[in-house]
């Protein structure tokens, strides 16, 4: 859900703003739930009547921007079904426990608010749990958080294995999760993911997912997984997997010389990766990084209208060794800028979309007609 608040204002007025919002935070603050919707509804109630009577115009202002910070607070708080708190101040002390306590097979949104805090533990959304909304508090304190990784053994002395190794387990469909924090904080001991995804459906806005090797493993063969404003960061191969995603305006961060994708996209699937006005850089140095190789041979990724640092190599894409891959995965690009995007020096199997070409990478036609936004 995304909240849009149009204010026309002077540059004056900024510090009106501010106060006004120190003024709603610092109420806030003071009131636990679950008092703080009803007052939220009537002070919200309250402004909206103020704003009816005669007022100087900076009194007005005031008003304006008062009502408008309520009423949304009043929206946000509404949004919560639970609240995690590792202080006790909400309905449980763990994201799991609140997991746990959604309705099996409900029909409706459950939302958890997740306050503040760093939150190490080893998640799993079962299938049964769908439509689970995850919100968090805010997208740098929110952290959700393991260190597991493949190598790690297992009771009976086995390696893990890389799937075991996620800290977040989503088998659900219909998942979002909202300005939080995702973490595998294993450090660079192979593979050891970040989030793995199955259920169809799943929407990631304005979160980071970081790791190193094998951070982000869209898993779901069939899945439909959308990424939208997320900071995603690691070294190899670091998002791989099935799924058909589309990574709408995110920051892809290069750790280490490396590949940023890995598809396995099966043959039966049109649409694999596609990254959408995306902007890729990192701390690799200069021309250390492809920008994907083939985890099976009918990979397919697709990078649109996106900024390639010079983290970049020239020739872009690797066969993972294998000739014949070649001829089978789908690797192309359309209109990309920076020192990164070079089509000239691009491997020869690789692929420049035309104009008429890119007509066919919409939304709509890459999730056959599931609208993310909605």
């Amino acid at each position: 859900m995304q909240y849009n608040v149009i204010l026309i204002i002077s540059d004056g007025d900024i510090l009106i703003m501010l106060m006004a919002r120190l003024i709603i935070l610092g109420t806030i603050a003071q009131i636990k739930e679950p008092d703080l919707n009803n007052l939220l509804s009537k002070r919200c109630n309250l402004l909206c009547k103020e704003l009816t009577k005669p007022r100087d115009q900076k009194m007005k202002r005031l008003l304006l921007c008062l009502t408008c910070l309520m009423c949304f607070y009043k929206t946000f708080a509404q949004k919560a079904d639970f609240v995690v708190a590792k202080d006790g101040t909400g309905d449980f002390k763990t994201v799991q426990e609140a997991i746990n306590a959604v309705p099996d097979f409900r029909n409706t949104t459950t939302t958890i608010l997740i306050k503040g805090g760093v939150y190490k533990e080893k998640l799993n959304l079962s299938a049964s749990k769908r439509k689970v909304k995850l919100l968090g508090e805010s997208l740098d304190k929110t952290v959700l958080t393991y260190d597991d990784y493949a190598q790690k053994k297992n009771s009976f002395g086995e390696d893990i294995g890389t799937s075991g190794s996620s800290s977040f387990f989503i088998y659900a469909d219909d998942f979002t999760a909202e300005n939080i924090t995702f973490e595998n904080s294993a450090g660079p001991v192979g593979q050891a993911v970040s989030l793995w995804v199955a259920g169809d459906r799943a929407r990631f806005l304005n979160c980071r997912i970081l790791g190193f090797q094998d951070t982000l493993y869209t898993y779901g063969k069939g899945s439909r997984q959308y990424f939208y404003k997320c900071f995603i960061s690691g070294t190899v191969d670091f998002i791989f997997g099935s799924a058909t995603a589309i990574f709408k305006e995110c920051e892809i961060f290069c750790k280490k010389p490396g590949y940023v994708t890995a598809a396995s996209t099966p043959d039966t699937t049109k649409y694999g990766y596609v990254f959408m006005n995306c902007k890729l850089g990192g701390s690799a140095p200069d021309g250390t990084v492809y920008l994907g190789r083939p985890w099976r041979p009918a990979a397919k990724t697709v990078f649109f209208n996106c900024e390639l640092s010079p983290v970049i190599k020239a020739d872009g894409w690797h066969n993972w060794g294998k000739e014949s891959n070649e001829q089978t995965a789908f690797y192309a690009e359309y209109k990309n800028k920076g020192i990164g995007a070079q089509p000239e020096k691009r491997v020869t199997w690789s692929h420049q979309l035309s104009d008429e070409e890119a007509k066919n990478y919409t939304t709509a036609q890459i999730f056959r007609g599931w609208d993310p936004t909605i």
